[in-house]
């Protein structure tokens, strides 16, 4: 019995040592995407960035890896990632392929929404500085849940990426992923997180801001009602709010963002679906 006890405490010791492999999120070196970029098998965690932000590092199975958000600017060709470990600082090169977004043309009847007055641009500029400070949170934590359930259920209405024109204008491409829904539609966590932030902005309409951890942060735009506010913990598939038509809409729909190293990327990457 005692043998049969020791064979049973090596074996689940050995278990609890294994470290999980990852399948999210998929890997999509273009912009917009993600590149997963292979590390040295160091025992001590590497700390990596593209260009001046921090990057997510995690165990996979006996590596390191580095996950990479890719910005919808970004140029095709080789790129560098840099890595610091202990007594080194070193470069690892990596590729980024060429993708062509289409094009979307909306009409907003609210003209103001595409050429806001003065007083509207006080407004807009003091609540971009909010938003940027919830999109560049670092919060360091080993494990992050990066497999999401889709946040509502509707119709994927506008893919992410679109070179976007509102009423004839040519304005940035679209950062997320919008759903459409009946207004007052259940909007769930697609992951486990944190409330960084609620509030209500002049495009974005009622907003929730999600802390996933190593600076990957979801955002929900143009919502009914809230139903959280900061620092609640939330679990994947809780609900945060409902889908509602506020800020600058053509219906009632939600406005998914994923952001990554504070860098907007495919919503998609992250979900279970087929393209």
């Amino acid at each position: 019995m005692k043998t049969l006890s020791l064979f049973l405490f090596l074996f689940l010791s050995i278990s609890s040592l294994h470290v999980q492999a990852f399948d999210f999120p998929k890997a999509n070196a273009i912009p917009g995407g993600i590149a997963i970029i292979k590390l040295d098998a160091t025992q001590q965690k590497p700390i990596a960035y593209f260009g001046n932000k921090r990057v997510m590092v995690r165990k996979n199975d006996a590596h390191w890896e580095a996950i990479v958000g890719l910005p919808l600017s970004i140029k095709a060709g080789i790129h560098k990632l840099k890595v610091k470990i202990p007594n080194k600082t070193f470069h690892k090169d990596f590729s980024v392929n060429d993708k062509k977004y289409a094009t979307q043309y909306i009409t907003l009847k609210n003209k103001r929404m595409v050429n806001p007055y003065a007083r509207d641009m006080d407004r807009i500029i003091k609540e971009k500085r909010i938003i940027g400070s919830a999109l560049k949170q670092w919060t360091e934590q080993d494990y992050v849940q990066a497999q999401f359930i889709l946040p509502v259920n509707g119709r994927l209405s506008s893919p992410f990426g679109l070179k976007r024109f509102f009423n004839m204008q040519p304005r940035k491409p679209h950062s997320g992923l919008d759903i459409a829904a009946p207004e007052g539609a259940i909007i769930k966590a697609p992951a486990d997180g944190t409330v960084i932030n609620t509030g209500n902005y002049f495009f974005n309409g009622n907003t929730v801001f999600l802390d996933h951890g190593q600076g990957l942060i979801t955002m929900f735009c143009h919502m009914n009602n809230i139903d959280v506010k900061k620092s609640d913990v939330v679990k994947q598939g809780e609900v945060i709010g409902k889908v509602g038509m506020t800020g600058r809409v053509t219906g009632p729909h939600l406005h998914w963002s994923v952001s990554l190293n504070n860098t907007r990327v495919e919503p998609k990457l992250f979900l279970d679906i087929k393209e």
